[in-house]
């Protein structure tokens, strides 16, 4: 370690877990993050300063005012020009660490493209808003043995939990002990969502992912932890591995072959997304066919959203759309290929 890296990272240097051979494999490591809302971004926040060597960051969503009281690494011109998450966060945490490699991915993660976002990383955080990704997600690192810190947090409540392919439960095993979404039934549009519980789970699991990227696995805590920062109730449970569970006790992985993913309902907003992935997109070219037809369009380098009323599409490269103001998927499909497929 050079002496500037020496200065810069000091005091986590001086902390008895990590050393300078701790902080030496901070530097080596490679994290991958999916979903940069509250707690992906939290979390990345964390991670880079720390100084872990590698953050791919993965997200299909783009920066609207409602984030800005709990999102932290985004701000009001994000907002304005309606950035994708994924750039915004490289933005910020290039400026925050130039010595961290950060790699900003819009995408949305799935069966067709995990293999290729998930590989080649020492951990897998979760930073998303549904229980589908989540499932791919573990499918992935049972089979890859790739370990991975579960997340998740809506009102006052949260929790987290590490999982190690082969030594924990996985969160197939967790779901079967109704801890998993416990509490977690109701969604940041119907209930809100709090800052402090997002910082408080995303400081549990970036400590996690340290313990595990400077080789200290043995202090792991290896339970699901769950806490209200409205209570005060915490509380810490050891969940038992199922030997009939699909992933880890019956390697049926549904999920990463395709079979489980139908449209998903953003956390947040009254919106469906559409997975439509066989062809790219020119949004310039788009823009000119749809100006005459809506109420409005902008664009800029990574998407392209018009209004009609009282619905808003945004429509991203990959031929992926969120279209705002139903959770009726029918409908999305229909305005899609009304305007778009057409």
């Amino acid at each position: 370690m050079d002496d500037l890296l020496r200065q810069k990272y000091s005091r986590q240097v001086l902390f008895q877990g990590i050393g300078e051979a701790g902080q030496e494999r901070l530097i080596a490591a490679r994290a991958v993050i999916v979903g940069c809302g509250a707690i992906g971004a939290a979390t990345a926040s964390l991670l880079v300063r720390a100084g872990v060597g590698h953050i791919r960051i993965i997200d299909r969503d783009f920066v609207e005012p409602s984030n800005l009281q709990r999102q932290t690494l985004f701000n009001e011109a994000d907002a304005l020009q309606g950035l994708p998450k994924a750039i915004a966060a490289e933005r910020a945490l290039r400026a925050i660490n130039s010595k961290v490699h950060v790699e900003g991915v819009i995408a949305d993660l799935n069966s067709q493209n995990a293999y290729e976002l998930l590989s080649g990383v020492d951990v897998i955080l979760d930073g998303t808003d549904n229980f589908e990704t989540r499932f791919l997600i573990n499918d992935f690192a049972v089979k890859f043995n790739s370990p991975w810190i579960y997340a998740a947090a809506v009102a006052s409540y949260g929790l987290t939990m590490t999982i190690l392919a082969g030594s924990t439960a996985c969160l197939a095993c967790l779901l079967a002990t109704d801890r998993a979404t416990h509490g977690l039934e109701a969604t940041c549009d119907t209930v809100g969502i709090l800052g402090p519980v997002v910082n408080l789970i995303a400081s549990l699991q970036a400590a996690e992912a340290m313990k595990l990227l400077s080789g200290n696995l043995a202090v792991l805590h290896q339970r699901l932890i769950s806490c209200d920062v409205w209570t005060g109730h915490f509380q810490s449970m050891r969940v038992a591995k199922d030997s009939e569970c699909p992933a880890c006790g019956r390697h049926c992985f549904r999920y990463l072959e395709g079979e489980a993913q139908p449209h998903v309902t953003m956390c947040g907003r009254n919106s469906v997304q559409i997975h439509e992935r066989s062809r790219l997109l020119d949004l310039t070219v788009l823009k000119k066919k749809l100006e005459p037809a809506v109420d409005s369009v902008r664009q800029n380098d990574f998407l392209l959203r018009f209004w009609v009323a009282p619905y808003e599409m945004t429509v991203f490269t990959d031929g992926r759309a969120i279209l705002k103001g139903t959770q009726d998927p029918a409908v999305a499909r229909s305005l899609y290929a009304k305007y778009i497929s057409a």
